[in-house]
């Protein structure tokens, strides 16, 4: 404990400071000299006895933090004391919890990225092998340019839902990072609509599906109209795609003093009730999802919606049909 620099320097001072006392003292009486001597002594060797005890408890969180550093959470160094040291302990306690909770966030992190890494892959996986083989067969000199053409087409249309998967992917990423700059602007709900629309009227038209859509004109909420267009676009390309020839789809929306409401709904096939619970998860596909599926776009509208204050459920009857419930709860801008 002498090696402690601290200590030394604290051990002269209070001899020199005693050794001052007894010599004012010895002037007046040696027996006033004798008293300050050991009262002296005792005072050093309390203190020397208080500093050691001191430093064996500063060792102890030392020791902690090192186990802490290794990855040994598990330790627990509060104390029901009073004093700084207590203090002290209890704050490392509470990091040392903080840590804990990080470790065990990260890790699943880290579990979530190796799973969406391979469903990236397995999804990426399918089209290039297509697209591989065709690029073969494109090379044969003698290959009939009707299957010349159906081949480059299907490339083209291989290409175009891989761009779109990147493209979702990477919006999901920036969301789920936090580093999408969401816009706080007053929307007409009707504007959002009739934007959301302009991305489904043709496949509705080719099916044949009609839309009827009910709101007051002046129903709005806060939000950042882009992002929002785009997940009710994904919205409305689930009900049309699982929506029959024929079939319809009915948009409502309405406001008051908590939030604004906006129910899309279609008289389609409807989601087996086992598959629920599990639409809005990424790369989920339920029973009844298409061949091309890949199971992100109402994982983004989901994503979206929750970003901006809102909220989204589902309720569904097979062969009945579909609604969606999305709510945007009251922001001030």
């Amino acid at each position: 404990m002498l090696r402690n620099r601290e200590i030394t320097i604290l051990l002269i001072a209070m001899c020199t400071i005693s050794l001052a006392l007894i010599m004012i003292a010895a002037y007046f009486s040696y027996t006033a000299a004798l008293f300050v001597f050991i009262t002296s002594i005792l005072l050093i060797g309390c203190s020397l006895l208080f500093t050691r005890w001191r430093y064996r408890e500063i060792e102890k969180l030392s020791s902690y933090l090192r186990h802490i550093t290794n990855g040994n959470y598990s330790l627990d160094v509060r104390d029901n004391q009073e004093g700084e040291l207590s203090i002290l302990k209890n704050d490392i306690y509470k990091v040392t919890l903080m840590l804990s909770e990080q470790k065990s966030l990260l890790k699943q992190d880290k579990v979530l990225l190796t799973d969406a890494i391979s469903d990236i892959s397995h999804q990426l996986k399918t089209p290039l092998t297509s697209m591989m083989m065709m690029a073969d067969f494109l090379n044969d000199a003698k290959l009939q340019k009707t299957k010349r053409m159906e081949f480059t087409h299907s490339i083209r249309q291989q290409l175009e839902r891989m761009e779109w998967l990147v493209s979702s992917l990477l919006k999901l990423s920036k969301i789920d990072a936090g580093t999408v700059a969401f816009k706080k602007e007053q929307i007409s709900v009707k504007r959002l609509i009739e934007k959301a629309l302009e991305a489904v009227l043709i496949p509705m038209d080719i099916k044949e599906q009609s839309i009827s859509i009910e709101g007051e004109e002046k129903t709005s909420f806060v939000g950042d109209l882009n992002w929002t267009s785009e997940a009710l676009i994904n919205i409305l390309k689930n009900c049309v795609e699982h929506t029959p020839t024929g079939g319809a789809l009915t948009i409502s929306f309405s406001e008051n003093i908590l939030y604004t409401e906006i129910v899309i709904a279609d008289n389609g096939e409807g989601i087996p009730k086992e598959d629920i619970p599990y639409i809005f998860n990424r790369f989920y596909k339920g029973k009844n999802a298409g061949e091309d599926s890949v199971g992100i776009g109402l994982a983004m509208a989901h994503s979206i919606i929750k970003s901006q204050n809102g909220d989204i459920h589902v309720k569904s009857k097979q062969e009945k049909g579909t609604q969606f419930q999305l709510k945007f709860y009251k922001q001030i801008i």
